[in-house]
């Protein structure tokens, strides 16, 4: 895993990811929003994304299913909040199963940056507990794993289109 990925926790219930992407950012977005490239990318070694619907518009809805080692499914739903292509967006999260509690709100900002963008990934948990529950869990492997994958992505040439 690389060690690109930066993470802070500002207040008792965010967490703030960071990472810069060698791509302009109207890629990065496309990446972040369209289910055929989410599905090349998204998930830590070992999990791939089965499943994607993007609804991209405000209020409209997301739904991503990734499957992992053994079988293990995990599913994440939410309704965007804020769409700016190529800027920001904001959603909820939600998962089916219990171990991870509560809504989120997910803001993604995406800042030109020298030589690519800055990637600022906030979530805001409904408790400062659910907070701490996540932050028990691998989530820094996980996320960087799959950052890797998504940067690895944006370098190739099959990559994303402009």
């Amino acid at each position: 895993m690389s060690d690109a990925l930066t993470v802070t926790t500002p207040g008792d219930r965010e967490i703030v990811m960071t990472r810069v992407f060698d791509a302009p950012r109207h890629l990065v977005f496309a990446a972040l929003t369209e289910p055929d490239l989410l599905g090349r990318w998204y998930g830590a070694r070992g999990w791939n994304l089965v499943a994607c619907e993007v609804d991209l518009r405000v209020g409209g809805a997301r739904r991503l299913v990734s499957r992992g080692p053994g079988g293990a499914e995990m599913v994440q739903y939410g309704v965007y909040r804020e769409i700016r292509p190529p800027a920001r967006l904001a959603y909820t999260e939600m998962f089916e199963e219990q171990s991870y509690p509560g809504e989120s709100l997910i803001t993604q900002d995406l800042a030109e940056h020298p030589g690519g963008t800055l990637l600022t990934s906030t979530v805001r948990y409904a408790t400062p507990q659910g907070r701490d529950t996540v932050l028990r869990y691998p989530m820094k492997r996980g996320v960087g794993e799959s950052y890797d994958r998504l940067a690895a992505l944006l370098r190739s040439p099959e990559g994303v289109s402009p």
